[in-house]
């Protein structure tokens, strides 16, 4: 499953340069699925949702950092344990019952992202 950011969040930006897929963004900013990723243009990502990668998205939280779904792997692929909840002063980075997959998936999903390596 994917990782979520609470609003306990102090906005101390620790988690953001440790996630290996660029999918946590700081409060009100727009966020790319390219940011950090291999995808381009129009792509359709693992779980068959068509998105052109190029393209700004609204920010999920206007308050505090937000991870998108789309893009966390869990550092699946890269560590042994999500980097964000490793270096979470205040253990605001937990796990998220709303968007749940498998190991499986979210290997696939991070071979879609870096498929070089």
């Amino acid at each position: 499953m994917a990782i979520i950011i609470t609003d306990e969040c102090i906005n101390c930006g620790a988690c953001e340069p440790e996630c290996p897929n660029t999918a946590i963004y700081e409060g009100a900013d727009d966020w790319r699925y390219k940011d950090g990723t291999s995808l381009s243009g129009s792509v359709v990502l693992t779980n068959g949702k068509a998105v052109d990668a190029d393209e700004p998205q609204e920010p999920i939280s206007d308050e505090f950092y937000y991870i998108v779904p789309d893009k966390c792997t869990e550092c699946k692929g890269f560590h042994d344990e999500p980097q964000c909840a490793a270096v979470c002063p205040v253990d605001c980075c937990v796990p998220d019952e709303d968007h749940v997959e498998t190991e499986d998936e979210l290997l696939a999903k991070q071979s879609f992202m870096h498929p070089d390596g």
